[in-house]
């Protein structure tokens, strides 16, 4: 499509999606989580149950077992709003650079590509612009921020000292069976790099930093890191656009962070994660 403008349709949410691989291919190994830890997921597993046979303890219930008691758990029914929809076909267009940096965009011109009135176009350029996407031009629209190599240099210094130290305390203390939890999420971010689609592996590349930094329990953490990992990955003012080799690379480096923790190599670890973030700002 013409540059500049926004896609023919909303894309839909991005779903990260796991895929096997055979040993010896040269592709990624299979999570295999030590013989100690494995006895530690069983013994989770096996929580509140006390007497021998396998019967539950006094007030618990197996697993799936209904009782006459209580009603079934109705059914959740997602329902995502048109204003949604566009902010994210939005937020993909930034991260693909359809949407160019310092040109002027209006909501009628952009509702009218996407097939909706003006008023959600508005509503979701009013949230990228309290997050530093784009600005208000009075009478006009909006227009996309500009942005310089300062400023992602500074984004990644910010996020390193955030996550850094996160990441190295929970690999002392996250055991190995749930790192490999986490394995779907790394292989969705190779999935996306190796067909180049920056968007995609732009959101695959945020769920699993966002998976990783849940461990921690610290909410506001989380909401705090997202934004900035968000706010890092905009298109440069004048750069080149990111090349699937790029892409590829640092995919293969949440892979390997994720072997590292599973076998507990700290040293290893400390070498990616650093290596990772210093290589966020070029």
């Amino acid at each position: 499509m013409e540059q500049g403008s926004a896609r023919e349709g909303v894309r839909p949410a991005y779903v990260p999606g796991a895929f096997s691989r055979a040993p010896g291919d040269g592709r990624m190994p299979e999570c295999r989580v030590p013989e100690q830890a494995r006895g530690e997921q069983a013994g989770v597993e096996r929580a509140g149950v006390e007497r021998a046979g396998g019967r539950p303890a006094d007030g618990e219930r197996v697993r799936g077992e209904h009782t006459h008691s209580e009603p079934p758990a109705p059914r959740v029914v997602q329902r995502h709003s048109v204003r949604g929809q566009i902010l994210d076909a939005l937020r993909a267009a930034l991260v693909d650079g359809e949407l160019v940096p310092g040109q002027v965009y209006s909501a009628p011109a952009l509702g009218a590509r996407f097939g909706v009135s003006a008023t959600p176009v508005r509503e979701a350029m009013q949230r990228l612009a309290v997050e530093g996407a784009v600005e208000v031009v009075p009478n006009r629209g909006f227009r996309v921020s500009e942005r310089g190599p300062r400023e992602l240099a500074e984004l990644a210094e910010v996020r390193a000292l955030i996550e850094v130290p996160v990441m190295m305390g929970l690999a002392r203390t996250v055991p190995a069976h749930r790192w490999c939890g986490l394995r779907p999420l790394a292989e969705a971010t190779v999935t996306a790099a190796a067909v180049g689609d920056r968007a995609a592996y732009a959101e695959s590349d945020r769920a699993f930093h966002r998976a990783v930094l849940m461990l921690s329990g610290n909410e506001q953490l989380v909401a705090v890191a997202d934004e900035l990992h968000r706010r890092s990955q905009w298109p440069l003012v004048s750069g080149p656009a990111t090349r699937r080799a790029d892409l590829l690379a640092d995919a293969s480096e949440h892979t390997a962070l994720l072997d590292a923790l599973v076998s507990q190599d700290l040293a290893v670890v400390q070498a990616l994660v650093r290596e990772h973030f210093a290589g966020a700002d070029r």
